[in-house]
């Protein structure tokens, strides 16, 4: 089986037609239909079926589609891993992932991709909160970050945007749960366990609840996940958390979650790295690489990769 024939079945189908199909490859219509009937040839089966629209892929078509996918997929991440071995690409990398944050999921495929498609790469990963992080890279002491921000500018730093998370109320198994939705005026009584005022989460609570013509009550400030999740399993307050680390609180103990409406409340998850310090070439293929893995989160931002 040709894989230039399967790029020009995939192409096909993706259009729907033969002759647009023809002149976006720059291939003859004739010689394109050709191609097509040798690859059903070698198939045995009939891919398309000629509509007065255009054309479409029988049954066995769209297994072969989604086979092809693959394939293709699979042929051209063999040729951008020969082409980063050719390059022989070697250094060392530091990564800040905000930690709590849907960046703490990156963590591991990072590692694993990178080591194997960069192996002489020397890849660093700090998990610490977003304000640090960013301190590091403006300074040049990191060359980027994923975390909460990005919505304001800030002078020094560049922000890529990757995902929105919902903010939850998430409480004790010992407080009556609230439905899984809820407006915020709901936990006007509520004692709250929340970051210090500079953490970006803690500001949209705060601008959230000035919207509402409230104000939290906190009970304390704490930095430390593992000593909120204590707190909340031991059914001191409730806290306000992106939806990646709400889930990983309530698996871990006694707990509800709750997302937050009137208003809805989203934290932007950004890559952030200096606006004028230049990457090194090995920092540009591990950023590279993960924009890549972000692509395969559900609702990222990235042009091209809109996902529901």
């Amino acid at each position: 089986m040709n894989l230039r024939r399967l790029q020009y079945f995939v192409k096909i189908v993706d259009i729907g037609s033969l002759t647009q199909a023809a002149d976006i490859l720059h291939v003859a219509q004739p010689a394109l239909s050709q191609q097509l009937a040798t690859l059903e040839g070698e198939v045995r089966q009939q891919l398309l079926v000629r509509t007065k629209r255009g054309v479409v892929p029988t049954e066995a078509g769209k297994v072969l589609y989604r086979h092809a996918q693959l394939i293709l997929r699979q042929c051209e991440q063999a040729r951008v891993d020969m082409q980063a071995a050719a390059k022989g690409l070697s250094g060392s990398v530091s990564v800040g992932l905000a930690p709590g944050t849907a960046a703490a999921g990156l963590a591991l495929p990072l590692l694993k991709t990178a080591n194997a498609r960069y192996p002489g790469i020397l890849l660093y990963l700090n998990e610490t909160y977003g304000t640090t992080l960013s301190e590091l890279v403006m300074n040049g002491r990191m060359d980027f970050a994923v975390l909460y921000g990005g919505k304001v500018p800030v002078h020094g730093l560049e922000f890529v945007p990757l995902l929105r998370e919902p903010l939850y109320v998430v409480g004790p198994g010992s407080l009556p749960a609230p439905l899984p939705e809820a407006p915020l005026r709901t936990f006007a009584d509520t004692r709250f366990y929340l970051a210090r005022p500079y953490n970006t989460v803690r500001k949209m609570v705060d601008e959230a609840f000035a919207a509402s013509g409230m104000a939290p009550q906190v009970a304390a400030e704490i930095e430390s996940a593992s000593t909120l999740t204590t707190v909340i399993a031991e059914g001191l307050g409730a806290t306000v958390l992106p939806e990646s680390m709400a889930r990983q609180v309530v698996a871990s103990c006694d707990a509800w979650q709750c997302r937050i409406t009137e208003p809805a409340v989203e934290a932007p998850l950004a890559l952030c790295q200096s606006d004028h310090l230049p990457l090194s070439e090995p920092a540009q293929a591990i950023k590279d690489l993960v924009l890549e893995l972000v692509t395969e989160w559900p609702g990222n931002l990235l042009p091209g990769h809109h996902q529901s």
